[in-house]
């Protein structure tokens, strides 16, 4: 029976674990918080956002950073599987807009125990600690050794310990120098899926408006739209957030090489003509009224200062003195502009961008190709993925990838030649 030890008791690791135990090993899980599954408490605000029911290919296209990489591991644990698993381990699943599966409960708490008892019931064992350095002989990985002067053995190791963001949950990089000791290359960590800062006080003004069904472009400094996205995002004292703007954070690749600017179109449903058109029935059917008191039927009230401001015209104006600046206000409803300064920290994004070079991981076995017996699982690894599951999803499949690997050295003779190579 081979020995495994899983560095990390987070999604890819929990799963990794059970994977490896139903694959017939003795594993031993690590995880330095008291109870496993902290960050998945988070997740999808607390309902856990578990994977994104689309076809594998579709779902491949939803990571900006890993998709080629995750084509063998998404392939033998699809997201379809991912819904299975859960099903099969009593967490009814339902499936809501954008094909975002959820428990039926909304809870994650209910996703926490379900893994926790299928790790039980398996019979791993769980230990409280940190790994502190990889243990090695000739042949690679042997063990562990722990913050306290513990050393536990293995035949195989998998390191599955997040990344940096939400340092809270345990994720604070201890996986990256695990990593870098035994020769593996690190992609800087940065922040995916962050809000973003935005120059000026525009967003302060509306700060707590959520605006739906609005599209946002964003484009570097070359005027090229490197993201394009439909749907939800949110005003703050900072700057933006919500779900477009999550998405499209991970399309920026640094502010110290190019600068962004985001593009809100107000109301996508609508041409120019037809906005042109509306505004000027509604100022016909109110020409004696205060500008600011006829546009409630086209903007939320927080915006209304904004957008006058913006347009150049007074707020008091009556209607029928509305001549220059209409003309502007369709230009402002349709691309509103917000100049981009930089992302939140990396503390408050949801997933870490960076990690493990993928080039030196074997993507069907998630093998280390520098130390043969090491496997790599989640957010570790330079993958990272737009909202709506798909981070978790990658967990669940690499997880699974690992997990499988691990228990039956599937990959020994393979990381051993490639050892050779390097």
């Amino acid at each position: 029976m081979n020995t495994v030890i899983v560095i990390g008791g987070g999604a890819a690791g929990m799963m990794a674990a059970i994977t490896a135990a139903r694959a017939g090993a003795a594993v031993t899980l690590i995880e330095r918080n008291e109870k496993v599954g902290r960050k998945l408490y988070i997740t999808g605000k607390g309902r856990c956002n578990l994977t994104n029911r689309c076809p594998v290919e579709e779902a491949l296209q939803n990571y900006p950073r890993g998709g080629r990489f995750l084509h063998s591991a998404l392939s033998r644990f699809s997201p379809e599987d991912a819904q299975a698993f859960f099903e099969g381990l009593g967490v009814a699943t339902k499936v809501e807009r954008g094909n975002r599966v959820f428990p039926v409960s909304d809870r994650a708490a209910d996703v926490i125990d379900a893994l926790f008892y299928e790790l039980r019931r398996l019979g791993v064992k769980t230990v409280t600690g940190r790994v502190t350095a990889l243990l090695q002989t000739e042949d690679g990985v042997s063990g562990v050794l722990l913050e306290d002067g513990r050393t536990l053995r293995a035949d195989a190791v998998i390191v599955a310990t997040g990344g940096v963001s939400y340092p809270a949950t345990g994720s604070t990089g201890d996986g990256y120098a695990l990593a870098q000791s035994v020769g593996h290359t690190l992609v800087p960590a940065r922040a995916s899926l962050v809000p973003l800062v935005t120059a000026g006080e525009d967003c302060q003004q509306m700060q707590g408006l959520s605006l739906r069904n609005v599209t946002l472009k964003v484009k570097n400094q070359k005027k090229k739209t490197v993201y394009e996205g439909f749907g939800e995002l949110l005003f703050t004292h900072f700057g933006l957030s919500g779900p477009l703007v999550l998405s499209a954070s991970a399309c920026l690749q640094g502010f110290d090489k190019d600068k962004y600017s985001a593009i809100i179109d107000l109301k996508p449903a609508l041409s120019e003509k037809q906005l042109d058109e509306r505004i000027l029935r509604d100022f016909g059917q109110n020409p004696n009224r205060d500008v600011q008191n006829v546009l409630g039927g086209l903007l939320p009230r927080l915006m209304i200062p904004v957008m006058l401001r913006r347009t150049g015209i007074p707020p008091e104006t009556k209607v029928h003195d509305v001549t220059k600046g209409q003309r502007r206000l369709v230009e402002e409803l349709k691309t509103f502009r917000l100049e981009i300064t930089g992302t939140r920290p990396v503390a408050e994004a949801i997933v870490t961008a960076g990690g493990v070079k993928l080039s030196e991981v074997n993507s069907t076995t998630m093998a280390s190709k520098k130390c043969p017996g090491l496997y790599f699982a989640g957010e570790v690894l330079d993958i990272d993925g737009y909202t709506g599951g798909f981070n978790l999803q990658a967990a669940w499949a690499t997880g699974a990838a690992a997990g499988r690997s691990a228990a039956t050295k599937e990959n020994e003779e393979h990381g051993k030649t490639n050892q050779r190579s390097h």
